[in-house]
This record gives C-alpha cells, structure tokens and sequence, in this order.
C-alpha cells in the first residue's frame, strides 16, 4: 500500500450546492481521485459533508479544503469550516479557469470544476485562509445595499420623467414617485451614516482610508468599497492578480493567421470593483497629470476613448493596493520628479 502524503478536497461551490471530490497524492507523485459527491450548501450539508470526508480520509495526513472565491456563496461554507478548525484555501476563479484550459477537459461541469480544483491544491502549495476581519463584511454588505437603492432611484427618476412627458400625468403616480425617490434618499444617507460610524470606530482602517483618499479622484466610498469588495486585499499577492479579479485583465483571442479579435477586459471578475472605479477615473483624467498622460498615451494609440478611461481605472486600483499595502501616501509630483531626473540623466550622458 503506497503512502499518501497529501490530501485535499476540492469544492465547486454553487447556490445551493457543494459540489465535492476527495483527492490524495501518493508518495510515487501519482494523483488519485478517489470519491465525488454533492451536498447542500446549508449547516446540515456541510456537517454531513465533513463527517463523509473524515469516513473516507487518512486520519494521520491533514486534509485541505481547497475552493474557489465564488461571490457570496463560499463564504458560508468557508466561515464554518474556520469555526470548526479546519484548514482551508480559497482561490482566485481566474487561477482555476486558467488551470483547467492545461487539463484534457472536453465538457465542463460541476464534477469536473471540483476535480480540477482538487488537483490544483494538490499539486501546489496554497495559503491558508484566516477569516476576514468582520468589520469588512459588514462594510461589503452595506456598500451593495447602497448600490442597489442608487439602481432602484436612477429607474424611478426615469420612471418619474417619461411621466411627467405624458400629455396629461397622472397627479397622483408623480406624486407616488417623488414619494418613492424621497424615501431612498433617506436610506441612502442612513446607509452612509452607518458606513462613517463604522469606520470612525476603527483607528486602522479610518487611517488606510485617509490614506487611499490622497490619490486623485478617491473619496472615501470608493475607498470603503474596494477594500470591502477585497477583504482587505487578502487574496491579493500582486497587480495582475487584482487586476484580474477585478475583471481589468485583457483577454485576446487569436489563432495562427485567420481567426483574431481585438483584445478587451475579460469582465469575469467582481463587477463592484469596476463600478466603483469608474467616477475615480473620470475625476483622476480630469485633475491629476500622471493620469491625465496615461490617457492621452492610450487615446493617441486607437483612438477609443473607452479603453483610455479602463486603463486609468485599473492604474488607479493598482495603486490603492500599493499605497495600502505600504503605508504610504500619494506623491502629487511624481511625475515632475520622474521626468526631472530622466532629464539629469540624459544630460549626464550627454555632457
């Protein structure tokens, strides 16, 4: 009987269920998948879950729970595994996807996406996951409810103006709708209320957000949004790999010399980050120099305003996780600095 040296169990989380395998890797270096099975994604499936994983595991090797960062709906089962004392590795989906295009996989379903998954924590070496701070996770869940009633207002406003161009508005329905516009402004303003008292409470993050908040065109929602929407930039190890989780990452589809598409953002990453950065952006083209350059340099290129405006958008992201992560502020005159030494050294070499 060949020694195991390594056991993980890769999940393929859904809504409603947890897709699993369990995988070992023996001590010839061989792979070997050795069970599958569905559960619910609630308390008694996860429970039911473990107790099948520790009936069918070797007791003497640690067993990894390894799963994709999937929305909302890994969170639960990550939270209980961290509550019972379990090890577990959350991955970027882009690390899984671009992983399973190097696998013979002709049909891609829940089964298959958990198998990959379980190969790919067997065959590298993954952080362990810590559970977020809570103050994140309560930050996250207030920005997306203030961004659904700025969804729901910016309807009814439409609603309100194809109305009142009828011939003859209806009094009362203007009336209803103004009552109704009225009615988020007030939760919208309770929302950013209980956002400020959250973070006036906390001494470090009231910090790190002053401190995102010297780059042009950041305020401090858009500051509380990226880091909510990150947990605080825990997955994040470097630019691409935010940039790819926040959808920035350019996908270009080419082959040989007859098929090819003009590249573009892949849009598969979390669309709260994007959404969050595109007011920033405007704002940053508009008063700062170094990003006013980065546009003018992409727009001199094609010519498309669009992708000028992108490419800010992920300078800017980039750059809230470089400041956040060092603990410094933004240099306004970077870009005097930069081009004087350029010059120096030029005249240096020509002198």
């Amino acid at each position: 009987m060949k020694n195991v040296l390594k056991q993980v169990l890769g999940v393929d989380v859904a809504q409603k269920e947890l897709v699993v395998t369990l995988g070992r890797l023996m001590e010839d270096l061989s792979v070997d998948l050795y069970a599958h099975k569905v559960f619910k994604n609630s308390e008694t499936g996860m429970r039911l879950l473990v107790e099948w994983v520790k009936k069918l595991s070797d007791d003497s090797v640690a067993m990894q729970y390894v799963m994709e960062a999937t929305g909302v709906y890994h969170q639960k089962f990550a939270y209980y595994l961290a509550e019972h004392g379990y090890s577990i590795s959350i991955v970027l989906p882009n690390k899984i996807s671009n992983y399973m295009r190097t696998l013979e996989i002709k049909t891609i379903t829940d089964k298959t996406c958990s198998e990959a998954i379980a190969r790919f924590g067997l065959g590298r070496k993954l952080d362990n996951w810590e559970e977020p701070k809570k103050i994140y996770r309560t930050l996250q869940q207030l920005t997306r409810e203030r961004d659904q009633i700025v969804h729901e207002r910016s309807a009814v406003k439409n609603q309100l103006h194809a109305e009142k161009s009828e011939a003859y508005p209806y009094e009362k329905s203007l009336s209803r709708l103004n009552a109704r516009i009225a009615f988020l402004n007030t939760q919208e303003r309770e929302i950013k209320q209980d956002i400020s008292e959250i973070v006036n409470r906390d001494k470090g993050l009231k910090e790190d957000i002053k401190t995102i908040c010297t780059i042009p065109g950041i305020g401090e929602l858009t500051a509380v949004v990226v880091l909510a929407e990150t947990n605080g930039f825990e997955l994040i190890r470097s630019k691409k790999q935010l940039a790819s989780y926040a959808g920035f990452d350019v996908k270009e589809k080419q082959s040989g010399t007859s098929v090819k598409g003009k590249p573009r953002i892949s849009k598969k990453g979390n669309r709260h980050l994007r959404k969050a950065m595109y007011l920033p952006a405007l704002s940053a083209v508009k008063w700062d120099e170094r990003f006013k350059a980065i546009y003018a340099r992409i727009l001199s290129r094609n010519a498309i305003k669009m992708k000028g405006l992108v490419a800010v958008q992920r300078r800017l992201l980039e750059m809230i996780y470089i400041l956040f992560k060092n603990k410094t502020t933004y240099d306004k005159q970077y870009l005097e600095k930069e081009n004087s030494v350029q010059i120096q050294d030029q005249y240096a070499i020509t002198g």
